[in-house]
């Protein structure tokens, strides 16, 4: 299997302090933790895109550029690339220069974003997100492998004799769907042969197996080769301790105060907003949450993988609100206690 470490640049106060750092302290944590993930031996680093809430990822491409300045090897993905809202011309632009800068090692997964808000924002209408979606990714690809484009659609200026540039790296890079509620994202990603990236972050395992069943069915249905048929699974973060109970101890008050804190009850009954493990002992035991001991936590990781047959977990460290200390703390325990028996029991072809 292979690891892959998430940040979606959370910007609220400390559920437990109440202190807020700045915008350009935060940013500083994301590309000096993307940093140590890379000399600790991660596969990925990925970078949020939001446009509403308390987040500052509404320039995932600017972030990824600077850690691709300050990095070698590792691939630096999105999570997510809200397509349905952005220009496809503008999206093949930016992501084929960061592919160039990076020297081809840049992925995107899209979605259609977990922010109700955006589409607001952007004058779009929400009704229309998965029509949107799929028209505007439908662009995106034949503008990363062809050139001279002719186009017309619903939501843009038709395109006549288009050619973006700077062109790929070293062809068109890969393009997750992330998938957290609907069939819809699996839907277009078996469709096109695409992999599929599901949330596994707010829901029970079921929600997301669900998702990834009507994938793997539907990519088949469609003439693909079931073999390339790639699932990667997120989770709704990582706190490590010794032991199961030292895990509840040391964070129960912090993990029960950023539920509370991220409570939305404006959308109270709708999938995928507000987590129903609101305790650290129902996270623990049933929830997408990886907390506990390394045990634990390979337990859980191995899994979902039975469930799931996915070959990229993704993690998260910094949504708790631990310092940039603790969070590299912590990816190094999972480097060295957890990824090694995981890549040894669950073997990928991904990125062979």
């Amino acid at each position: 299997m292979k690891f892959q470490v998430l940040s979606l640049i959370s910007h609220s106060p400390h559920p437990l302090t109440g202190e807020l750092p700045s915008a350009a302290e935060r940013f500083e944590d994301v590309v000096e933790v993307g940093v140590e993930a890379e000399r600790l031996g991660y596969d990925a680093y990925a970078v949020g895109e939001r446009h509403a809430g308390a987040f500052l990822s509404s320039s995932p491409a600017v972030v990824l550029g600077a850690l691709a300045a300050r990095t070698s090897r590792i691939r630096l993905l999105t999570g997510v690339t809200v397509v349905a809202i952005l220009d496809p011309v503008r999206v093949a632009e930016e992501y084929a220069t960061l592919d160039q800068l990076s020297r081809g090692r840049v992925e995107l997964v899209i979605g259609k974003g977990a922010e109700a808000g955006h589409f607001d924002l952007f004058g779009l209408d929400e009704a229309r997100q998965w029509d949107l979606q799929k028209e505007k990714y439908e662009l995106l690809r034949r503008l990363w492998r062809e050139s001279d484009v002719d186009w017309q659609g619903e939501f843009r200026p038709a395109l006549k004799h288009v050619t973006t540039v700077p062109r790929p790296y070293a062809g068109p890079p890969r393009v997750w769907h992330g998938s957290a509620t609907s069939l819809n994202s699996p839907e277009l990603a078996a469709l096109h042969g695409d992999p599929l990236f599901t949330a596994n972050a707010i829901q029970p395992r079921a929600a997301y197996a669900k998702l990834i069943a009507h994938y793997r069915e539907r990519f088949e249905a469609y003439g693909h080769d079931p073999a390339r048929a790639h699932v990667a699974a997120g989770s709704g973060g990582l706190l490590i301790a010794d032991s199961a109970e030292r895990a509840v101890s040391r964070y129960r008050d912090l993990y029960e105060a950023r539920v509370r804190q991220s409570y939305r009850p404006d959308l109270e009954g709708k999938a995928g907003y507000n987590t129903s493990f609101r305790t650290i002992e129902d996270a623990v035991a049933d929830g997408p949450q990886l907390i506990g001991s390394p045990q634990q936590i390979i337990d859980k990781i191995l899994g979902w993988r039975e469930v799931y047959g996915h070959d990229l977990q993704s993690i998260s460290v910094d949504g708790f609100g631990l310092s940039r200390g603790e969070q590299v703390e912590t990816l190094a325990r999972f480097a060295e206690e957890v990824a090694p028996v995981v890549r040894r029991e669950a073997g990928s072809g991904l990125w062979a």
